[in-house]
C-alpha cells in the first residue's frame, strides 16, 4: 500500500497555532524541491556517498517524519546503509 503524507505530527507540534503549522509546511514547500535535485544530481553522477548524504537529510523531522511517512522513514535507512556501500539498488 502506497504511503500517504498526512499533518497530524505537524498539528500535535505546533499545539493547534495555524501560523506554526503553515511554517511548517512552507519550510518543507521551499526546501524539499531543491534536496531533491541535488539528491537527484548525486545519484545521475553515481556519487553514492553524497547521494547518501542527501537520504539523511531528507529522512528526519522536519522531512518524513513530519508528514507521517513511517515507511518511507524506514525505507530511508535501508536505503542510506545501501549507498554506504556503493549500492543504489533502493532508489526508486
Amino acid at each position: 500500500m502506497k504511503e500517504v503524507p498526512h499533518l497530524n505530527y505537524i498539528r500535535e507540534l505546533s499545539g493547534g497555532d495555524e501560523g506554526l503549522e503553515k511554517k511548517f509546511i512552507a519550510l518543507i514547500k521551499n526546501e524539499f524541491p531543491i534536496d531533491k535535485e541535488i539528491y537527484l544530481e548525486k545519484l545521475g553522477h553515481k556519487k553514492y556517498k553524497d547521494t547518501m548524504h542527501m537520504v539523511q537529510k531528507l529522512k528526519p523531522k522536519p522531512k518524513l517524519n513530519f508528514l507521517g511517512l513511517q515507511e518511507g522513514y524506514r525505507l530511508a535507512l535501508r536505503y542510506e546503509e545501501d549507498l554506504r556501500y556503493g549500492n543504489p539498488k533502493l532508489q526508486k
